[in-house]
C-alpha cells in the first residue's frame, strides 16, 4: 500500500520546519543523474556536484541548473558566466563526494583528469557527457540561483553506466 501525507498550501513568505522537512525527504525519493558543474576565469576555478540538472530545449539547446546561493562556487559561477555540466559515470563516486563537500578546490580538481574547454572551463575528460555552456539567464529561486545554460559543445562517451543518487545515496544505472 502507497503512503502518502498531504501538505497544506504555505504563505510565500517560507515554510514551517515540518513543510521543508517533508519537501526534502520526498527530493530524496527522486533518483536523479549526479553531475559536476564547473567553471574557470577571471573570478576563479571552481565547481560543484548537483543533481539539480535538467533539459529545458534543444532548440536552443539549454540545461538548467540550481545553484545554492551559499555555496563556496557560487561567486566563481555568477562571475565567470560559463560552465561545464559533467555527466557521472559510476567509477566517479570519489569525485562526487569531493565536489559535494568542503574539500578545497584544488583538491577536488586533483582528484580526476581535466581539459579546458573552448570557454575556458574545465571538462572532465571521462564524463558520459560533457557540456560547454553559456550562462543565458539566471533566476532567483529563494536559497539557489536556476541557470539557463546553452550549450555551446557537447563531447560523449560511448560507455559506461551513470551515477545517480537516489534515497540519499549512489546507485548506478
Amino acid at each position: 500500500m502507497l503512503a502518502t501525507k498531504t501538505i497544506a498550501p504555505v504563505a510565500s513568505e517560507g515554510s514551517s520546519p515540518e513543510v521543508s522537512a517533508a519537501y526534502r525527504n520526498g527530493m530524496a525519493r527522486l533518483a536523479a543523474a549526479v553531475t559536476i558543474v564547473t567553471t574557470d576565469g577571471p573570478a576563479g576555478r571552481a565547481g560543484f556536484a548537483a543533481t539539480a540538472v535538467t533539459s529545458v530545449s534543444d532548440n536552443p539547446p539549454t540545461l538548467l541548473v540550481c545553484l545554492n546561493k551559499g555555496s563556496s562556487a557560487y561567486p566563481a559561477v555568477s562571475a565567470n558566466g560559463f560552465v561545464s555540466v559533467n555527466v557521472l559515470s559510476a567509477e566517479h563516486e570519489p569525485v562526487s563526494r569531493l565536489f559535494g563537500g568542503k574539500t578545497p578546490v584544488d583538491e577536488r580538481f586533483a582528484a580526476a583528469t581535466w581539459e579546458t574547454t573552448e570557454t575556458g572551463t574545465p571538462r572532465l575528460v571521462d564524463a558520459l557527457v560533457s557540456f560547454e555552456c553559456r550562462i543565458s539567464e539566471v533566476h532567483d529561486g529563494s536559497t539557489h540561483e536556476v541557470l539557463f545554460c546553452e550549450a555551446l559543445d557537447v563531447t560523449t562517451r560511448e560507455d559506461g553506466q551513470a551515477l545517480v543518487y537516489f534515497d540519499r545515496g549512489y546507485r548506478t544505472v
